[in-house]
């Protein structure tokens, strides 16, 4: 599924392709994909006025003659974007065709189809259902220690789930989320409860980072995540433990290890993690 830096390198795609363009039509090829789709007929005649992510939702902002909507799209776990000459193929499962005033289109393409869009106007955003339940940004300033203090205190719920809950911050997945564990040298299994406020603020930085580098590689194709241009992601490369089990630690020759949590595989140095 991707997650925050992959849905930020398609943002950073998106942006320059679609900003200022005229969307001339919308065609949908199903009547929905995890949920039904919305009408999208308002948003024909309009221009893209940006590009913005928060969490791993793309915000399309549109201009409107009374006011400025979101087209909001979740790509789920198979989604894709790509633009387009509007004659050519964009191949299996194209489920979205937008035609744009520069003789392009962007085309969204699911296999799996668990991706979900939805409009609403931008002022009623922070108010929507989708966004109630988020928490903080974690490459903002906001996400710091003491937030991520103020939901690990008295808790028994190993760490590597809480910094994966949308509610504690958003967008930290599976892969950076144990990539961000080995870096802070914390054990993806320890009790939230029990790590020392010094120990979260190397977490948090951890986290910063390994985003921030996974944003700079184009993201991790691990299965079928691609940038806008087709291009696959690079970070995959750079894993200090994701899918590593059994290989050699590149900090201290001790092996990776493979444990189960919450039904997704954490990948840890039992040496370099306590």
């Amino acid at each position: 599924m991707p997650e925050l830096p992959e849905v930020e390198v398609i943002r950073m795609g998106l942006a320059p392709l679609l900003q200022g363009r005229e969307i001339e039509n919308i065609d949908c090829f199903r009547e929905g994909l995890r949920y039904p789709f919305p009408d999208f007929s308002s948003l024909e005649g309009q221009h893209i006025l940006s590009v913005s992510r928060r969490s791993k939702y793309l915000l399309f902002e549109i201009s409107g003659a009374s006011l400025n909507q979101y087209l909001i799209w979740h790509l789920g776990m198979t989604g894709q974007f790509h633009v387009l000459p509007k004659g050519i193929d964009a191949g299996a499962h194209e489920h979205v065709r937008i035609d744009l005033s520069d003789g392009n289109s962007l085309r969204y393409r699911d296999a799996r189809r668990f991706g979900y869009a939805g409009v609403c106007p931008t002022a009623e955003w922070e108010s929507h259902p989708w966004h109630q339940s988020l928490g903080v940004e974690p490459l903002h300033d906001d996400f710091n220690a003491d937030v991520l203090w103020r939901h690990c205190i008295a808790r028994k719920t190993p760490i590597k789930n809480v910094i994966m809950q949308a509610r504690t911050v958003v967008g930290v997945g599976n892969i950076y989320a144990s990539e961000s564990l080995f870096l802070a040298g914390i054990h993806p299994a320890r009790a939230a409860g029990k790590i020392s406020r010094a120990r979260l603020d190397v977490l948090v930085h951890a986290i910063k980072k390994t985003l921030k580098e996974a944003i700079q590689a184009g993201g991790s194709s691990i299965s079928d995540f691609v940038q806008v241009d087709g291009k696959p992601g690079y970070f995959s490369h750079q894993f200090n433990v994701y899918g590593r089990k059994d290989q050699l630690c590149l900090r201290c020759s001790g092996k990776i290890r493979k444990i189960v949590q919450a039904g997704r595989s954490s990948f840890y140095c039992p040496h370099c993690q306590h």
